[in-house]
């Protein structure tokens, strides 16, 4: 067997699992393809783990005993699903019959231990997954008889990888089948080679999403990006089958990791209406997940109480789930001695679907209630639960001042407050009974001020003397947690586990390891897995933004739209008139930003001050007033009342946001509610929704706030959610410099972008160049352009093969050029989609070849194979770009005119003419498309249809069933001949053979006046 061959891969694999791994080697032989599992190991785990309860049930049902265990398990799974038969086995006759066994926390019980070590873990190689034809998938992985996960594997040494493994997966394996249904067969799916991992829970087709599940190609540094770095086994994948498959990990993780995450979402119905909706989705662990939550229980193991640790997971890491698992697995660990290590976790957070996920996913794993507590009243309510058993309380953070002076002050602290007798006599009460327990604290900052509230606790906490800042400061929760635990130090019965993903230095010195992070998940790989959205790659200043559209604007050669000047109008702005910034911001996000993301984006000004958010707000509405604009509607943040000294008028923000519908103030707590709803466009803030706003339609920030550091980051961060259909988001900066913002970003993100040195006019000369390089023809552009720019109302399925008809002859050409010139081209048209992205979102382009040939671009880029990846397959790329195409319609980017399909150039310039004395042959055809239908075929598409003609007029069969019938049965028998001959010639004439197959009056006509010509021209021949 060949060392490179795909199968020498598979037995590598298979080989590592069985001598290394803890596995056992399955056969097809005990496979059962109708119901997915094996029905022999099932029954002999059972009678190994079970004997009494199995010789018992034997007595009662005799022979038919196993074939009544698999019928019942296997209507078990499919009620219950996977998971839950694994972890609390099924019910037959009275009885519960475990199907699975899972490390418990501490070896106190032999029992447990050794049934444990009986669970049965099976790799088998080809498994039947059809079950009907014979297809197979490399490798199924099984917990003593039930499948819980597949792999397809590649070997790019054979020129393919992970991503035809995905394509596999979607097109080639029917979801519908028992091994891949979901919840109730494999419960994960890898998409694998010796490079990268990409998994899913939910096979669902072409729909099917797949993540990464890959250690980062710098693991626990700044600079690591996506992928994987090299590995001892030799294959960057190495890790996944001698780390994540070993036989205690692999458990662990189906055990005590994967749940079924359920959320109350809502949809727009037909009429416009919200509809609510339950939407279930099986949670695996990203490599990130398991391997911090791992790290950290293994170190408190060793650590036990009294140490701090830093958790820097960028936004997009998925941490509400990693901080459930590590709370959950904190809150039942123990040390090699059996000792437990903490007795309460404590979990302060804003999130409000963490407590209710906790609960959920702990049910699932443990059939356990009452181990999570949510503290929704008072600190008395917290206290008790501090003392009273609970494993795990979850707490906000405007309650954590109570929680931290609390455990501190029974850790030794100083009394900080001058409570009364009777506080002071239960406060004696808990205070033994919590200093005699352990505690571990998890901290997530993630939306730690979006009120003002918190500050002003810490404020009545740490005493007046605190440098707190003032009204107009933004909250810095982080600066406070740093202040008390510098002031307190380290307690030796608390641990704290602080998840943030932007640490400052004082953080670092405070819960890091030698002022380093204990795990990090990146902000550049969270970006280039596609978790968030680079903020920096179109971020400008308003000089640059005033330069580029005055280099427009001046300069005849340019094409450009009447909103240019409007954007251009001010070459330098008042430092403190806001009317002339609103006018900007309006026009700016009227013509350029309002249609991105299907016609649903929105914006957000950062202003300086609260005073400066209210002046905002007069402007934006005197200014959308005065132009009489319906289409932009924006909302005001922020706290208490604002007095203007100018004209003496008092301000709030209720009283200043009025419900489109019912004419109500809106609340400060309904704001974010209404800002999602199409009622409201641009949200102005004043140090409120700069940290932990997770809102994915905002696609625009405007600033006019000085930011510095962290709080840049968090701020500019705003923007970095996706959503379907949102492409990079654009930041315009009116108060700070680009060398300022990248200085922030560095110490998080280590990769900038080249934007502000962008010129107009290089588009036209890298457009230029890429046209001399003939990798692709002008004509292919436009003919994709006819595709694309359909109306959406007009789009049908038949349009994606359509628009990759045009797109693969350069795909040809690229693959043929020398590797140079393959990566100047590639580098090149990178280089033109990157600038024109950015350059669009400033400048309103009237230039459709431009348009074009970004989108053309946009769509060939990931068909471009990079060395040796000669099959490019890129997974989301279909989704996105069609969510893509749907902007660049909807957004007006090309215009279609009258007279104009598509807005391409030349289209209407023929068939326009006069027509000739002598007709030509099925001239009439034309005649009657062009009368009926409205459109404007030339003579060069009638002779398309005569190239129809006397192809069919050499068909045999054709001609047989002319000569045999008369006209109408000749029409009905050779119907069908003649779509297959329209199909092959379709390169030919892309738009007449669509509109024939896709409209069905079209055909009629067409066919009619052809088939008639047909038939009439086979008999004269006959005849002659």
């Amino acid at each position: 067997m060949k060392a490179t061959t795909e199968k020498a891969f598979e037995t590598y694999i298979e080989e590592s699992l069985l001598y290394k791994g803890g596995w056992n080697q399955g056969t097809n032989k005990e496979w059962d393809k109708k119901y997915a599992l094996f029905p022999k190991r099932i029954i002999s785990f059972i009678r190994d783990t079970q004997e009494k309860l199995y010789l018992k049930m034997q007595q009662l049902h005799g022979d038919e005993l196993d074939e009544k265990i698999i019928s019942t398990l296997i209507k078990e799974r499919n009620l219950k699903g996977t998971l839950h038969v694994l972890r609390h086995g099924f019910r037959f006759f009275g009885k519960t019959i475990d199907m699975a066994y899972f490390k418990p926390a501490h070896t106190l019980n032999a029992e447990v231990i050794a049934l444990y070590e009986k669970n049965h873990l099976t790799v088998t190689r080809q498994v039947l997954c059809h079950t009907v034809n014979n297809d197979t998938i490399d490798l199924v992985f099984s917990i003593n008889g039930l499948p819980v996960a597949t792999c397809e594997l590649k070997n790019p040494a054979t020129g393919q990888n992970w991503k035809n493994a995905v394509a596999q997966y979607r097109k080639d394996r029917d979801w519908r089948m028992p091994l891949f249904r979901f919840k109730t067969s494999a419960v994960v799916h890898f998409a694998a080679d010796t490079d990268e991992i990409h998994m899913t829970t939910h096979l669902r087709g072409e729909k099917t999403f797949f993540l990464p599940f890959n250690r980062g190609s710098h693991p626990g540094e700044i600079k690591c990006g996506a992928g994987n770095p090299q590995h001892k086994s030799g294959h960057r994948t190495g890790y996944f089958w001698e780390e994540v498959l070993q036989h205690d990990n692999f458990l662990e993780i189906i055990g005590h990791f994967m749940f079924l995450e359920t959320k109350e979402e809502t949809r727009l119905d037909e009429k416009g209406f919200k509809q609510k909706y339950t939407k279930e989705t099986l949670i695996f662990p990203r490599f990130h997940q398991l391997d911090s939550v791992k790290k950290l229980v293994k170190t408190s193991r060793i650590d036990r109480t009294g140490h701090n640790y830093l958790i820097q997971h960028s936004a997009g890491s998925g941490k509400t789930n990693s901080i459930s698992w590590l709370s959950h697995r904190l809150a039942s660990l123990h040390t090699s001695a059996d000792e437990k290590i903490f007795d309460c976790v404590v979990v302060i957070t804003d999130r409000k679907v963490l407590d209710r996920q906790l609960q959920d996913a702990i049910y699932q794993i443990e059939h356990a209630q009452g181990v999570v507590k949510a503290i929704d009243q008072d600190s008395k309510q917290l206290a008790e639960a501090l003392v009273d058993g609970t494993k795990i309380v979850i707490t906000t953070l405007q309650k954590f001042p109570f929680v931290l002076k609390g455990l501190l002050h029974v850790a030794g602290a100083d009394n900080l407050d001058k409570p009364d007798a009777e506080s002071i006599k239960q406060a004696e009460d808990w205070k033994a009974q919590i200093a005699a327990r352990n505690y571990a604290i998890i901290v997530d900052e993630a939306h730690s001020s979006q009120t003002g509230e918190t500050a002003r606790e810490l404020k009545e906490i740490l005493g007046a003397g605190t440098d707190i800042d003032s009204d107009e400061g933004e909250t810095d929760w982080e600066d406070r947690l740093n202040q008390v635990m510098e002031s307190r130090g380290k307690q030796k019965n608390i641990s704290f586990f602080a998840f943030t993903a932007t640490p400052k230095g004082k953080t670092l010195q405070l819960f890091g390891k030698n002022d380093e992070p204990f795990h990090v998940y990146s902000m550049r790989q969270a970006i280039q897995e596609g978790f968030i959205l680079n903020v920096l790659e179109n971020y400008t200043t308003y000089d640059t933004f005033y330069r580029l559209v005055k280099s427009v604007e001046d300069d005849p050669e340019l094409p450009k739209k009447k909103a240019t000047k409007a954007l251009g109008k001010f070459m330098s702005l008042h430092p403190v008139n806001v009317e002339q910034r609103t006018e900007i911001m309006v026009e700016h996000f009227r013509n350029l930003v309002k249609k991105r993301i299907n016609g649903k984006a929105k914006a957000m000004l950062v202003t300086n001050s609260r005073l400066h958010a209210v002046r905002y707000m007069l402007a934006f509405q005197r200014y959308i007033e005065k132009n009489n604009y319906t289409d932009i509607r924006p909302l005001v943040a922020f706290s208490g009342k604002v007095l203007d000294p100018d004209s003496g008028l008092e301000f709030t923000e209720p009283g200043m946001n009025t419900d489109v519908v019912t004419g109500k103030p809106i609340s400060e707590s309904q704001l974010p509610e209404k800002f999602d709803t199409p009622d409201f466009q641009i949200l102005l803030v004043a140090n409120k929704y700069q940290t932990g706003f997770d809102q994915p339609l905002l696609h625009t920030m405007y600033v006019d706030k000085r930011l510095d550091g962290v709080q840049a980051v968090q701020t500019l961060s705003r923007l970095n959610r996706i959503s379907p259909g949102k492409e990079t988001p654009f930041v315009l900066d009116f108060v700070n410099s680009a060398e300022d913002i990248y200085k922030a970003f560095k110490p998080y993100y280590d990769q900038t972008s080249l934007q502000e040195s962008t010129d107009p006019q290089l588009l036209e000369t890298i457009k230029h160049e890429l046209n001399a390089m003939q990798v692709y023809f002008w004509s292919e552009v436009e003919a994709f352009a006819q595709v694309f720019y359909k109306d959406i109302n007009k789009q049908n399925p038949t349009d994606h093969a359509r628009m990759q008809k045009h797109i693969q002859p350069a795909v040809d050409r690229y693959k043929s050029l020398v590797e140079e010139k393959a990566k100047l081209f590639r580098d090149k048209i990178t280089s033109f989609v990157s600038a024109y992205a950015f350059l669009s979102q400033i400048i309103p382009y009237g230039d459709s070849d431009m348009e074009m040939l970004y989108s053309f671009s946009r769509f060939l880029l990931p068909h471009l194979p990079r060395e040796r990846d000669y099959e490019i397959i890129k997974p989301e790329d279909d989704v996105s770009l069609q969510y893509y195409r749907i902007e660049r319609v909807t957004s007006g980017a090309i215009v279609l005119e009258d007279g104009e399909p598509y807005g391409i150039k030349g289209i209407t310039e023929s068939g326009t003419g006069k027509a000739e004395d002598e007709k030509k042959p099925l001239s009439e055809i034309i005649e009657v498309l062009n009368t009926k239908f409205g459109t404007e075929f030339s003579d060069e598409d009638r002779l398309f249809f005569e190239q129809i003609k006397e192809k069919a007029m050499k068909d045999d069969k054709i001609v047989q069933t002319a000569e045999a019938n008369t006209l109408d049965k000749f029409q009905l028998g050779i119907k069908k001949l003649i779509e297959n001959l329209m199909i092959q010639r379709m390169a030919e004439n892309d738009e007449i053979v669509s509109r024939y197959m896709e409209d069905i009056d079209f055909q009629k006509a067409a066919y009619g006046v052809l088939s008639e010509e047909i038939y009439k021209k086979i008999l004269s021949n006959v005849n002659e």
